[in-house]
Parts: C-alpha cells; structure tokens; sequence
C-alpha cells in the first residue's frame, strides 16, 4: 500500500503545473485535485497498515498550525462562504506537506519528486504552445498565451520554478532519457515563458536561468564554450517565433517600474493596506481579501504577504514568516548543486510572491515540501543526499574518452 501512495504522489506532483488545464467540474475538480484525493486515499491506509507515522518536523507543525488558524478565521470573518471554501482549499493545498513528508523516503524518492514535477512543467510549456498555434489565437491576434483554463502570469511561474530543478535533474541524472527530458526543458520551457508575455515571470524567468546557467557550467569550462554558440541562433529563432507585440509588452517593464503603478497593483496594495488597518492582529477571514478590500469579484491581492496578513492577521503572517524561515535554514543545510538548485527556486517563487497571491497555490506548497525534506534527508542522510544530486559528466565515459581522441578509429 505505501509503495501504491509513493506512485500516486508522484502523479499528484506531476499534474500540478497544468491542473486547471483538465477541469471535470462539480465534485471530482481539476486534475491535481483528483490526483491528490487518490493519494490521500491510498497514503491513509498506508500509514494505518504500518502503524505508525513519521516523526513530524517543525515545518510540518508550523504548516498545521497555519492551517487551523485559518479554520479559526471562521468564527470571526466578513466572508463565511467564501472563508468557508477557502478552508477546503488550503486542505488540499497544504496536505501536500504531510504527503511528501511521509512518503519521500530516500534521496532517490526526492530525485523521482523532481522528475515528476520537470515532467508536469513539460507539459504545461507544451500546451502553451498549442494554445499559440490555435486557430482561434491567430484569428484573434492574440499577444498573450497561456494553456487552456490557465493564467499567463500563473504559468510563466509555474514554468519559472521548473527551470533550476531541471538544470539539477541535467547535473545528476545517471541516465540518458531523464537527462534529455531535463535539457530539453530549457528552450520549450523558455519559449512558453516569452509567450505568456507575463513582465513578472519574465523577469522571474532571468532569475532561474541565472542559477540554472551557474549550476549547469560551474567548473565546465567546455559547457560554457557550447553556450556561447548554442545562445545567439536560438535567441535569433526566439525573434521569430515569438509575435512582435507580446515582445513589445515585455519590453514595457522599465516603464512600469518607473511608474511605480505595476499595472494598477499600486492601488489594490493601497486598499489592502487599509483594510489590514481595520483588523491588524486576527484578520478579516481566509480568502476575504477581495470583500475587505473592497474590490471586484475577479481581482487578487498581488502580494502574498498582503493576501496572508489581511486575512489572518499578523498571527497568520508571523507563522508564514516561520515557514519562510524553516524553508532557508533547510536550503543551506543542503550542499552543492541541490543547495544551488533550492536557492534558486526559492528566490523565483520569492520574487513572484510580491506580485501573485501564491500561497493558495499547490506549486508553492509542493516546492517548499519538497525544501522541507531536503533538509530532513541533508540531516539524516548527508552522505546520500549528496550522492544522489552529486554532478556528473554530460557524455558518458566512452564518449568523452572519443570526444577527447578523436583521431582514434572506431572498431565496428
């Protein structure tokens, strides 16, 4: 039974980057949503046939206790349905915590979480391309792209946050057809990111190619000659694939932050600002942002610590603050390219939160699941840990001994 819940988190994690792109409706939900019920149904049993649970950590608690503070908004929030649906959400958002902590196992469990998830972006990046070639997106003229049922801001992130954990996979992966579907990652995953033409995933996008390029050609001087002729004819395919007027709406970011608007974000801070005025310390209720702001229906807070500290207070904000905390400690206690990797994504999902409500998001919880038991295994299993995620050459022996003798003759 626990090996049958190993398997189904790891389709969990795989149809998170594109769950709202396979929506069944009514009770059964998105795609990750019926992932993650199979996985709870099948972990519960796991865990009640072995008869015992892993030893919680801090992470783990400090998850909970966040959880049941926003089950205790309901007593006292502006919005009781909406809090009230809220609540279901963050349950399936946050058991994501509980899932990976007891069911990651090994390092080798950690690098199959990784492959999921790299495999989830493919497709993601995959059907933001389709959306791109659809007939009804050239008979519109359309400059944003995004894949069916999904955000563009949403997607650039999700695809932001897949770039470090593929350079990882490129780095430690011992086969051939994990390493491949981690490198090719890079210019599908990129070319999706340009046509969402999102400014803040854009620029998130900067951010994880910057540590994925350090974690790819650190002390590989070979690999960074490769880059230097690979960049220019695929920056050059990029002006022609990508429409004029999505790259246009990139190219308007030093604007926006001149302005100092953010495209009307300035405006929803202020009437988040001071809606936390009239409730500082408990909060107007989980997912009351919209209500207590005083906003339409259809907008969001564009700020995670804004979302968090309006709808649970400085209580709700001070336990997130320790999430954050617990992740960072977690990160530097890995080594090497994993630590290189986590930093990464964690700066991009950092950066992205000060534009995005992403605390409500499964990517978030997954990726600091995953932080979380990085740093379980880095204290429990350092040795492995380093092992497993250690660098390896990109061409196998027998190759690199030809690449190296290429006048040897080949014997047939």
């Amino acid at each position: 039974m626990r090996k049958a819940a190993s398997i189904l988190l790891l389709l969990f994690a795989f149809t998170i980057p594109w769950e709202y792109s396979l929506d069944l409706g009514g009770v059964l939900g998105n795609a990750a949503r019926i992932a993650g019920l199979l996985a709870l149904v099948a972990a519960v049993p796991a865990v009640l046939q072995a008869g015992r649970m892993r030893t919680p950590g801090a992470f783990w608690w400090f998850t909970l206790a966040l959880f049941l503070w926003f089950c205790c908004t309901y007593f006292w929030t502006i919005d009781p349905v909406t809090t009230l649906a809220r609540i279901r959400g963050y349950f399936q958002e946050m058991m994501i915590v509980w899932l990976v902590w007891e069911f990651v196992d090994t390092p080798t469990d950690l690098r199959a979480l990784l492959r999921a998830t790299v495999a989830g972006s493919w497709v993601l990046a995959l059907l933001t391309l389709a959306a791109f070639s659809s007939p009804q997106a050239i008979a519109e003229g359309q400059i944003r792209f995004a894949a069916y049922g999904q955000d563009p801001n949403e997607v650039a992130r999700f695809l932001d946050l897949g770039f470090p954990l593929a350079a990882l996979l490129v780095n430690c992966e011992r086969r051939w057809p994990p390493r491949l579907l981690a490198l090719g990652f890079f210019p599908l995953g990129l070319v999706a990111v340009l046509l969402t033409a999102s400014r803040e995933g854009f620029l998130a996008a900067i951010i994880g190619i910057a540590g994925s390029v350090v974690l790819l050609t650190q002390g590989r001087a070979r690999r960074v000659v490769a880059a230097v002729f690979v960049l220019p004819p695929f920056l050059g395919a990029l002006w022609f694939v990508v429409p004029a007027a999505t790259l246009a709406r990139l190219a308007t970011i030093p604007a926006q932050l001149q302005s100092g608007d953010l495209n009307e974000r300035f405006n929803i801070w202020s009437a988040g600002w001071r809606a936390f005025t009239h409730a500082p310390l408990l909060g107007t209720g989980a997912g009351s942002f919209v209500a207590a702001a005083r906003l339409s229906p259809i907008d969001t807070a564009h700020n995670t610590v804004l979302s968090i500290v309006v709808c649970g207070g400085l209580c709700a904000l001070l336990l997130a603050g320790i999430l954050f905390m617990l992740a960072v400690l977690y990160v530097f206690r890995c080594h090497g390219p994993l630590r290189i990797a986590l930093i990464t994504s964690l700066s991009v999902w950092a950066l992205t939160s000060l534009a995005a409500t992403v605390e409500e998001n499964r990517t978030t919880w997954l990726l600091l699941a995953m932080i979380a038991v990085a740093g379980r295994l880095a204290a429990d299993d350092p040795v492995g840990l380093d092992g497993c995620f250690a660098s390896r050459p990109l061409l196998p022996a027998t190759a690199q001994w030809l690449v190296s003798n290429p006048s040897t003759p080949l014997i047939l």
